[in-house]
């Protein structure tokens, strides 16, 4: 069993799915639903669809460079298999996978980092700029003290008085 990658979104392509295009030329495109043939053939270009792969790599979303990635490459050689060497290729990959989700998801952490201090930089500025909207509790405290204050004088003055 073969998992092709559609030509226009780069999504995996499982056997029996998805359209078949040969050019005059013999050159096959592959493609997993209509969605992406219907794309290909009003020529669009995946690097602008915003829902491909190729857009996400070209606009910095997306990890290109990383050799955990090199392993997704089609192979046309065959190579023949003994027990051993299947159960290693096994573990190799699920090491890979493992590998390659750690990168990507320091990647999404160094991307969405700028995003964080931003939005720190924006609230600390609006802060500074309407600082007197905040009220401190401490200050509401100490005027209610004072007012105490005046007010038991008052009273101590009255009873003098009297």
């Amino acid at each position: 069993m073969r998992v092709e990658k559609c030509f226009f979104c780069s999504s995996p392509m499982y056997p029996g799915h998805g359209i078949h295009f040969v050019r005059n030329d013999s050159k096959i495109f592959r493609f997993c639903r209509s969605k992406c043939h219907k794309a290909f053939q009003k020529k669009r270009n995946p690097r602008k669809a915003r829902w491909t792969k190729a857009f996400r790599k070209a606009a910095g979303k997306e990890l290109t460079v990383d050799s955990s990635l090199e392993f997704e490459k089609r192979r046309n050689v065959p190579v023949k298999y003994n027990k051993e060497l299947w159960q290693n290729t096994v573990k190799a990959m699920k090491r890979i996978e493992e590998i390659k989700a750690r990168r990507q998801n320091h990647f999404i952490a160094n991307r969405l980092k700028k995003g964080k201090e931003l939005r720190k930089e924006a609230d600390r500025k609006e802060v500074e700029k309407n600082i007197h909207l905040i009220k401190s509790p401490a200050a509401g405290l100490k005027q209610k003290k004072q007012m105490v204050e005046v007010v038991m004088e008052r009273d101590v003055e009255e009873m003098e008085e009297n």
